[in-house]
């Protein structure tokens, strides 16, 4: 409806400019909210010479965080598109049903690595990743050169000193997560790999996952890492591995978790404390030997030479355990004792205590 002095109003631009009166008096008029055509061309330039390939979302970010813009998401989204420097969003596809989350964190761990060229003009690395499945916070995520036991260990070393031992792991089949008698086929739940033995030994269930689709959040969250990670690496002026590593851990990953992480339905955690300690001595590499006749060990193409004991002359036949830590530092054990350690050369380390025990 409409009030009775308005359509005076109506009547009176009428009968004093005909069809023309009754027209919006706002039209072609400037809005006071309308953005400077020069700010706009700024930010066209910032993204033509500094974001470049940078999706709109990230981009927006950055605008927000770092450049004092304060225009919404939508408006430089449309910016962009008129000026050719973003394509449109292709259809998604059929909605399919997720896997329902677990319900507060530490119930279920994902571990996974994704092969990328994560580093400017750099060559090919593996970044391994380890999150929770409740909210998708990542505990741990760190650049390698070839994902394997070691890259492993470290991940979850650095996830179960910082926030416990969870319930379970859910990984891939790979040869260093699972023993699989032929391609594609079911896993060996008796033969273990060195992370089976481990988790074994801490009491988590290790869950493998038969179909990429089974990985799903895994997968959404390294095309989230691969489209944003390199991007930031990249305006950091980061070329090495290390440099980046200590970015991924102390810059990245903080934003990133609060970007995507989420609460978790229920406000608990099933995570159980650990002794880093014996945390150290468990995810790590350990092989049985036995001492050759000179009194020494041959592991991963070394020959590590065994020290003088106080407790017996040698060890010549004795059977001994010899872990390799993340590392690539040794250790020998004889039993519970500790009888030597080394560098990842094979170069001996003097301890202050010759024998030690380990709990």
């Amino acid at each position: 409806g409409m009030s009775e002095r308005q359509f005076r109003r109506y009547r009176d631009r009428y009968e004093e400019a005909g069809d023309a009166g009754l027209l919006d008096r706002r039209l072609g008029k400037l809005s006071t909210r309308r953005v400077p055509a020069e700010a706009i061309e700024e930010m066209l330039e910032l993204y033509r010479h500094r974001y470049l390939g940078w999706n709109v979302k990230h981009f927006h970010e950055h605008l927000l965080r770092d450049h004092d813009f304060s225009w919404g998401y939508t408006f430089i989204k449309t910016q962009l598109h008129a000026a050719g420097l973003v394509e449109r969003a292709k259809r998604r596809g059929a909605h399919r049903r997720k896997r329902e989350r677990k319900p507060c964190e530490g119930m279920m761990l994902h571990q996974d690595g994704s092969r990328h060229q994560w580093l400017a003009g750099g060559p090919m690395l593996d970044l391994i990743v380890t999150m929770d499945d409740a909210t998708s916070t990542i505990y741990s995520a760190f650049l390698i050169e070839e994902e394997g036991t070691v890259s492993s260990f470290q991940g979850l070393l650095e996830t179960f000193v910082a926030k416990g031992l969870p319930s379970s792991l859910y990984s891939d089949r790979g040869s260093h997560y699972f023993v699989t008698l032929k391609a594609g086929g079911t896993v060996d739940k008796i033969r273990l790999t060195q992370v089976g033995r481990a988790l074994g030994r801490l009491g988590i269930e290790h869950i493998p996952a038969y179909s990429p689709e089974a990985r799903g959040r895994s997968e959404r969250m390294f095309s989230t890492l691969q489209d944003r990670l390199p991007r930031e690496l990249a305006l950091a002026g980061i070329a090495d591995i290390q440099a980046a590593n200590r970015f991924i851990a102390q810059t990245y990953l903080p934003a990133h978790n609060a970007r995507f992480a989420r609460p978790a339905a229920v406000e608990d955690s099933a995570f159980v404390a650990a002794d880093p300690q014996q945390l150290a001595q468990i995810l790590c590499i350990e092989e049985e030997r036995v001492v050759a006749r000179d009194n020494t060990i041959a592991f991963a193409r070394l020959r590590l030479q065994l020290p003088k004991s106080p407790i017996r002359h040698h060890f010549v036949k004795a059977t001994v355990k010899i872990r390799q830590y993340p590392d690539g530092t040794l250790a020998i054990f004889h039993g519970p004792r500790r009888i030597a350690r080394y560098m990842p050369d094979g170069a001996a380390i003097q301890d202050t205590c010759p024998i030690r025990q380990v709990a």
